[in-house]
């Protein structure tokens, strides 16, 4: 009879030695409680490649740093998994001829504005406000050699409109 009441206060002991394990498990997923920061979590700096100029009307409108993407690699990793850019700088797509050309925004977790440029350094169309994480394709409206993408309201914020025209330079 004894063995009645010890057993219980066991199977209580255990019953709270599992809960504790459920919980402290529990506790250690949290991202709060995952440790330190992976490099894949880290923001990817940017990198100053060159700098580009918006022209409108003939008179320069604003002059930016830019990263240059130019491979298969960098065209395709983009601003991906970057949640900021430097203030007045972007990313500069060059491809190697003019054709359309389609973006989404996946992985990309800040909204952009787009500038397609055409090979003659016109502003061919933009896009505003494009979301963040979306999949839906967002594309030029005609051939382009160049992609400009920009911190969203940029285009607002400085007024600019297809039919403008860019001027650019590697400095590195």
């Amino acid at each position: 009879m004894t063995c009645a009441p010890a057993l219980g206060r066991l199977q209580t002991i255990l019953s709270l030695l599992l809960l504790l394990a459920v919980t402290a498990c529990q506790q250690g997923s949290s991202p709060e409680a995952s440790g330190p920061t992976t490099a894949t979590q880290e923001a990817i700096p940017f990198r100053k490649d060159g700098e580009l100029t918006l022209i409108q009307e003939g008179r320069d409108v604003i002059t930016l740093d830019i990263e240059i993407a130019d491979t298969d690699s960098s065209r395709n990793r983009g601003l991906m998994e970057r949640p900021s850019l430097p203030e007045k700088s972007g990313m500069l797509f060059v491809f190697p001829q003019a054709s359309i050309q389609g973006f989404y925004m996946a992985n990309t977790p800040m909204s952009l504005d787009f500038f397609f440029i055409g090979e003659d350094s016109v502003v061919v169309n933009t896009v505003k406000y494009a979301p963040p994480l979306s999949l839906d394709t967002i594309a030029s409206t005609g051939p382009v050699l160049w992609v400009l993408e920009v911190p969203a309201g940029f285009i607002d914020t400085h007024g600019l409109v297809a039919g403008d025209r860019v001027r650019w330079r590697r400095t590195d």
